[in-house]
């Protein structure tokens, strides 16, 4: 019998992440004992343990881990861009890529920061000033316009604007399915749709949708200082 190569299986940490914040973002931290993560993820709540100390310890882990892998991303996105303008068309496929595929970090992020320790939370605010003023140099680099001291506010807003656009993307779609769901996961079980789905664009579309609308945003924005400087 011919050998059949196989998807590799996550790592058990990683798994847990993934179910962790799926039942976080359905029935919010307070809502989901370890118990549950556990029998998610196949294993007794307890042995949770020996990959996290707890709960809290899980939601740092994931609210941490995303603002730092967003930062990072979105540096390594700079910097192999061919121009300001480039790096700005990518720093947005990225972001969209995130709202579209880990919506559950988004819906974790909107609701659940609060739990954090004080000092995560500090750090998770700390890596997403980075992030911001990451997208906000690029954008003044892309929009001469926006390049001049007094226009910096307006770049930093629509920045902001544009996060919001994209980040709400989650809000219209269904929560999604444990690892492995399908149509023999337990009777009655809904299928995953996603934002996309729901929205009746396929994931390209909305891709594009959402890339269009930031783009536009950034040069609305360099148009109004334009325009607000020719008044003068």
């Amino acid at each position: 019998m011919p050998n059949r190569a196989t998807a590799p299986a996550l790592p058990r940490r990683d798994q847990i992440r993934k179910e962790a914040a799926r039942l976080f973002a359905a029935r919010g931290f307070l809502g989901v004992g370890v118990d549950e993560i556990g029998k998610a993820v196949g294993i007794s709540g307890p042995g949770l343990y020996r990959h996290f100390a707890g709960k809290d310890a899980m939601l740092a882990d994931l609210l941490v881990g995303i603002s730092e892998r967003l930062l990072e991303e979105g540096r390594r996105r700079e910097g192999e861009a061919d121009g300001p303008r480039a790096a700005l068309d990518s720093l947005i496929d990225g972001h969209i890529d995130f709202a579209l595929d880990d919506r559950d970090l988004i819906t974790l992020h909107d609701r659940e920061l609060l739990h954090l320790k004080e000092t995560d939370r500090r750090r998770v605010r700390r890596l997403q000033r980075g992030y911001v003023e990451l997208w906000v140099t690029v954008v003044r680099e892309a929009f001469p316009p926006l390049a001049v001291p007094e226009a910096e506010p307006v770049a930093r807003a629509a920045v902001h604007a544009v996060f919001g656009l994209l980040n709400s993307t989650p809000h219209s779609a269904a929560p999604q399915q444990p690892q492995g769901a399908g149509p023999d996961a337990g009777a009655g079980a809904p299928a995953e749709r996603s934002s996309s789905e729901r929205s009746g664009l396929a994931r390209d579309s909305m891709a594009a949708l959402l890339r269009a609308l930031a783009q536009g945003a950034f040069v609305a924005a360099a148009a109004e200082v334009e325009g607000s400087r020719s008044a003068r």
